[in-house]
């Protein structure tokens, strides 16, 4: 008997899963829009920035003087 003569055997696999990866994108844009939050909050320490002082003297007219 050759090969073609033989009855062939199928095996079907079913699955219920059917997640499609919805959750996965979510996740994935929680954690980026976390990462972002972080990054504006701390980036400025974490990239090196320096701190600035600013002083503006303002000279105000005296309250009993008179001009």
């Amino acid at each position: 008997m050759s090969d073609h003569d033989r009855e062939r055997e199928t095996t079907v696999i079913h699955t219920d899963s059917g997640g499609g990866g919805g959750g996965t994108v979510i996740a994935v844009v929680l954690l980026i829009a976390v990462l972002a939050l972080l990054f504006y909050m701390f980036g400025g320490q974490l990239m090196g920035s320096k701190k600035t002082d600013i002083k503006v003297n303002v000279d105000t007219p005296a309250a009993g003087k008179t001009g």
